[in-house]
Parts: structure tokens; C-alpha cells; sequence
């Protein structure tokens, strides 16, 4: 099987599924959604409720009387930054030992512990 796209390198990244995220480039500038999915061999993830595009799709036993459906299509990751809990604002991200000597994830800008829902 030949692959459409070359495999990008595995790196850890900054958001999860189930995070607060901030767009922070493209159309939808600004607006904040969760992360419904992460797409980890293509660095990209689908937030939830924003990037709508119209897909035109033929009947079926899902879509019965066929015609056009709007469906969220992928960001790259680095278009997307965590919304701080304790501001509200978007914030990068660093990761840190808890008491237990477990790696956290803590907002930058307020030091606030990040925990996914």
C-alpha cells in the first residue's frame, strides 16, 4: 500500500483530546473549541463545532436523501493553542513533577495545573 502523504516525524504534543483550545490562525481566528480528535500521523487534530466545510454526499442508509452535509475538517496542531482555566486566554504549555513524581501539564502564563476533562 503506497502512502498518499510521508510520515512526519512522532513528536509530543502540546494538546490532547478533550482540551479547551483556541485557534490562533486561518478563518476561524479566535474562537475556542474541544478537541474531538487528534489526527497524530499528520500533526493535526478536529476541534469540535469549528472548521465547517460542505460535503456533498450521495444517498444512503445514513443520509437518505442525500445532498449536502457540513462536517468539521482538520487544523494542524500548531494553528491551535490551550485556553488558560484560570484566564480564559490562550497560553502555552510546560510540564512539570507533581508530589506523586508524575509528569503534569501547567499553563505558563498562570501556573495553573491542566487537566483534561
Amino acid at each position: 500500500m503506497r502512502l498518499k502523504h510521508k510520515p512526519l516525524p512522532k513528536i509530543k504534543f502540546h494538546v490532547r483530546r478533550g482540551d479547551l483550545v483556541m485557534i490562533i490562525a486561518g478563518d476561524e481566528k479566535g474562537k475556542t473549541g474541544v478537541i474531538k480528535e487528534m489526527i497524530v500521523e499528520r500533526h493535526r487534530a478536529i476541534v469540535e463545532g469549528l472548521n465547517l466545510s460542505k460535503k456533498a454526499v450521495k444517498p444512503s442508509n445514513e443520509v437518505p436523501e442525500g445532498g449536502f452535509i457540513e462536517k468539521e475538517m482538520s487544523i494542524h496542531i500548531s494553528n491551535l493553542m490551550l485556553v488558560d482555566p484560570k484566564s480564559g486566554k490562550p497560553t502555552r504549555i510546560g510540564r512539570r513533577r507533581n508530589a506523586s513524581n508524575k509528569l503534569e501539564r501547567y499553563a505558563k502564563k498562570s501556573g495553573e495545573t491542566i487537566t483534561v476533562k
